[in-house]
């Protein structure tokens, strides 16, 4: 379910891309709302999950376990940065101040793709390559 939300996020912020591009300001704003639910959904949805859980170890070895590492470090990394990027972006959005909300979503696009995208990665390499 959490892949699912990270999943979702993506998409929309991708839509959200797309449809800004072409002037679709309504449609644009829709599709990010749609994203920061997503995202917020996966966040409530993974410390849930880990709190009851705790975390999950990777005991692959090899390259498989190298490129994992090398996906999951920036992850956690753009993940953190993520959540006080996304909200002033946010805020600019919704305080109608689009010409900083413009410059400050050009850096919140791509963490935000890159930790909605790695995240499905970092469950499908737990969820099918971990193995010793």
């Amino acid at each position: 379910l959490n892949a699912a939300f990270n999943a979702l996020s993506a998409t929309f912020a991708v839509a959200g891309l797309i449809l800004i591009k072409r002037g679709a300001k309504t449609a644009h704003a829709a599709c990010m709302a749609c994203a920061t639910v997503a995202s917020a959904a996966f966040l409530v949805g993974y410390l849930a999950y880990h709190f009851t859980h705790g975390d999950t170890r990777f005991v692959a070895q090899g390259a498989v376990r190298t490129t994992y590492f090398l996906i999951l470090v920036p992850h956690i990394i753009l993940s953190m940065v993520l959540v006080p990027l996304l909200l002033t972006t946010l805020f600019f959005a919704i305080t109608k101040r689009f010409t900083v909300h413009k410059k400050v979503a050009r850096w919140t696009y791509p963490v935000w793709l890159y930790v909605s995208v790695s995240g499905v990665a970092v469950f499908a390499f737990l969820r099918f390559l971990n193995h010793a």
